[in-house]
């Protein structure tokens, strides 16, 4: 049996799906569905046993299970209670930690580019203490995955006991299907299809910074199928441990993203270009990029999607359907 925490989320049930269709049928997840329509991420799936987060400890006792695919958080970048995010993103995740140890359980968790904060350290995902000691995360979701990724670290640079499998993956900008309860965490894309669609006019921030032009403030746009992929590549490969990026190692632009939307649905593009608010632009991020050296030369070779096939991929197979789900 493996164990997916966060199950019904955007990334979690693209896994549980994946895993569904390679035959697996003995995915366990872990998630809260709450109100918002989550369950809808797993109603074309079939999952062996869904379990709350407060049960959780009391039902991995005496359980023996292939892997944990930890990806169970509070992944809101705009969450505010510290309590909250620190019991739910690091107290648990130690506690996984603690019982993958002691049962000798692989353990793959999710970590997050966030844990960079505004780049000035670059985006290499070097996972010595002192590296990670230099980081400074911008918000509360990103300094609680760093305090995670710290402490296993420091276990690792100690010699203590490990999983015999740990892999901590430090997502980038991922979108696709089944994103769609994440309400203003959602992709921009996700946000902006259906007026886009409608032919309404789309806005996009001007730049406030001397050299980029308006809308060309970059990400690494990843396609959740590429993450899905490197998470069922360490699966198979248990002797890979460490700490990776996970994004496509190519900075792309937000007017990047919409021309390819509009390209999906052969439409001419209606973009306009409206001021940042005042409040985020000097903590507004132009740029990141994965270094993807590291997953690379532990041996990962699959490669990733381009935007604009990855954007069509999503727009036509998903978005633009009258059943949006995986």
């Amino acid at each position: 049996m493996l164990l997916v925490t966060g199950g019904a989320g955007f990334i979690g049930s693209n896994v549980v799906a994946a895993l569904n269709d390679a035959g697996r049928t003995d995915v366990a997840v872990c998630d809260v569905l709450g109100h918002d329509g989550k369950w809808r991420n797993l109603a074309k799936r079939q999952p062996a046993d869904i379990v709350p987060p407060a049960e959780l400890m009391g039902w991995l006792q005496g359980r023996k299970l292939d892997a944990v695919i930890h990806l169970g958080a509070i992944s809101e970048t705009t969450a505010t209670d510290g309590d909250l995010v620190i019991e739910t993103n690091f107290r648990l995740s130690m506690r996984l930690l603690d019982w993958c140890t002691a049962s000798a359980t692989p353990l793959i968790y999710a970590s997050s580019a966030s844990t960079y904060g505004d780049g000035a350290q670059g985006f290499r995902d070097d996972a010595s203490l002192t590296a990670l000691k230099a980081l400074r995360p911008m918000n509360l979701y990103g300094w609680s995955k760093h305090l995670f990724d710290m402490a296993v670290a420091e276990r690792a640079a100690r010699g203590e006991k490990l999983p015999p499998q740990w892999a901590g993956l430090k997502f980038f900008n991922v979108f696709g299907p089944n994103e769609y309860h994440k309400g203003g965490m959602m992709s921009v894309l996700t946000k902006r299809f259906d007026d886009i669609k409608a032919g309404r006019t789309i806005e996009l921030f001007k730049s406030h910074r001397d050299g980029i032009a308006d809308g060309d403030q970059r990400r690494d746009f990843i396609y959740v199928d590429d993450v899905v992929r490197v998470m069922t590549w360490l699966l198979a490969t248990p002797s890979v441990s460490g700490l990776f990026n996970v994004g496509t190692g190519t900075a792309r632009s937000f007017r990047d993203m919409m021309l390819a939307a509009y390209s999906a649905l052969g439409s001419k593009p209606n973009i306009a270009y409206v001021d940042m608010p005042e409040q985020i632009r000097g903590s507004y991020q132009y740029f990141t990029q994965s270094d993807g050296d590291r997953l690379r030369g532990a041996g990962y070779n699959g490669g990733f999607t381009s935007l604009e096939d990855a954007v069509d991929q999503y727009v036509r197979g998903f978005l633009d359907q009258p059943d949006r789900f995986r």
